[in-house]
């Protein structure tokens, strides 16, 4: 038998470990995460950390603001409870309460920045694809890595929809620069933090064009209204096609938050429990007002324990 040099068996035993350590690292975070916690308002480290939730999604401010952004200890005091955190983070549109909102853009807007939100007074659409947003992009990032999360849910993945019905692009092509924009912030945000966890929000069709790239970038997705709209159910139909793109995801933490808890009906919230937790999904019974402003917390049922 051909002898292997020593420094080149070391070599091979310390990546052999270093593999087995990181799988074992991925099997582990699914296993234990049970339960997760989705709040945007009125954020509290202090009783966060008190909660059973294991994995918690929160806005990197307590307002929003640069003066609201938490201090690196809180977060730490967060994690300490054995939690995982995460800092939302739009990717798909401007919010003009953040640090990197000027003045000037309410009556000169920059090429790049589009119409506001009905829906969401104070949010703004943006061509996602511009070197200027990534620039602003990857500065909130520094921010978050230096407050101590865990890492990033990107929302309004799903804005290719938007200028795709505007005529700016081919649907696929405005998916493939929103996923070469979710890779970017990924590798970015490793550079600054070697594992640094990628969630994305919504924004499934992603999948359906290029389900490879995103596996090999994200650590799960996060669905909003999959089984539920508010207190009605949603179709059959639209559950099923948005399932069977998300089964593309390979061994993925999947995390689901429906606004169905209004404080009387639980038989509603145990039925969406039922229906997320059969098809896979983590789910968080948020409010109906979906104001995302506090902690739900249901005996019994939210956390799971």
């Amino acid at each position: 038998m051909r002898k292997v040099p020593f420094l080149l068996a070391l070599v091979l035993l310390l990546f052999s470990c270093g593999v087995g350590l990181e799988e074992k690292e991925e099997r582990t975070s699914s296993e234990t995460v049970k339960s997760w916690l989705y709040q945007l308002q009125n954020i509290s480290p202090e009783e966060i950390s008190k909660t059973g939730f294991d994995l918690v999604v929160i806005d990197y401010s307590r307002d929003g603001s640069q003066d609201g952004e938490f201090k690196r200890e809180e977060i730490e005091a967060i994690k300490k409870t054995g939690k995982k955190v995460l800092a939302y983070l739009s990717i798909g549109e401007a919010e003009d309460y953040r640090f990197y909102w000027k003045e000037e853009w309410n009556y000169n807007p920059p090429p790049w920045l589009g119409e506001e939100n009905p829906n969401w007074p104070g949010n703004y659409a943006v061509k996602f694809w511009y070197p200027q947003w990534h620039e602003i992009i990857k500065s909130y990032i520094d921010r978050i890595v230096n407050e101590g999360f865990d890492g990033l849910y990107l929302d309004r993945v799903d804005e290719f929809y938007y200028w795709a019905k505007k005529g700016e692009l081919p649907e696929k092509d405005l998916a493939l620069k929103m996923v070469e924009f979710i890779e970017e912030i990924s590798n970015y945000c490793r550079s600054k933090l070697k594992n640094c966890l990628i969630f994305p929000q919504n924004g499934e069709e992603l999948l359906k064009y290029y389900p490879d790239r995103l596996n090999r970038v994200v650590n799960g997705w996060a669905c909003e209204d999959l089984f539920y709209n508010g207190l009605n159910p949603v179709s059959k139909e639209e559950t099923d096609y948005r399932l069977s793109l998300l089964k593309k995801l390979k061994g993925k933490l999947l995390l689901s938050v429906d606004y169905v808890y209004n404080g009387n009906d639980l038989e509603l919230v145990r039925d969406y429990y039922a229906k997320a937790e059969k098809n896979g999904f983590i789910p968080y019974a948020a409010s109906v007002d979906r104001e995302l402003d506090r902690i739900i917390e249901i005996p019994g049922i939210q956390p799971r324990r």
